[in-house]
């Protein structure tokens, strides 16, 4: 039984983390290299993370500099940004590219918003299905005699606790994204 437990909650930490990676790529309307990590550049024919082709700096709460460790590669670069459909719009000098993060506006932080709360949903949805696999497994060894039917209800409470705890992880996180979004 603990078996279940330790691989129900596995999958529902992984899904809670996949949550606060996702809402790290959204925009609050202040520099955070994060919204960055999505880019891919084409490097030399490689789709490459942005990250591993260029050294991001947040100059300030509105700016982010990419200097790039192969200066031949700042057009791909900023094409890749460009094509990351991400609302910004770099420009270079020749050797460091600069991407202004534009104020939101109220339209733009309430999409960001949905999409925070379509995100959160993702990840409920994976705690639910590790929920749901943990108690077909629980109703499994009870029908093989490997464990009691109290055991069974046991555990159906124990996965319960597990999935309420999680949700209410996620319900945290997407709160925080929120107000981090909506603030002017």
């Amino acid at each position: 039984m603990q078996e279940v437990f330790r691989t129900a909650e596995v999958k529902m930490k992984k899904a809670v983390e996949h949550l606060h990676h996702e809402l790290k790529t959204l925009r609050t309307g202040r520099a955070n290299p994060a919204i960055l990590d999505g880019v891919t550049v084409d490097y030399y024919g490689t789709p490459t993370p942005l990250k591993q082709v260029a050294n991001l700096n947040v100059a300030d709460a509105s700016l982010i500099t990419a200097q790039p460790f192969d200066p031949g590669q700042i057009g791909a670069i900023e094409k890749a940004i460009n094509q990351a459909n991400l609302g910004l719009n770099p420009s270079n000098d020749g050797r460091i590219i600069r991407i202004p993060i534009p104020p939101l506006t109220e339209e733009r932080r309430k999409e960001m918003v949905r999409r925070a709360h379509d995100i959160a949903e993702e990840s409920r949805t994976g705690v639910r299905q590790a929920r749901r696999d943990a108690n077909d497994r629980l109703k499994a060894l009870e029908r093989e005699k490997e464990i009691s039917q109290d055991d069974e209800h046991r555990g159906h409470d124990e996965v319960q606790k597990l999935h309420d705890r999680y949700i209410g992880e996620i319900n945290e996180g997407l709160a925080h994204k929120e107000k981090d979004i909506m603030e002017v």
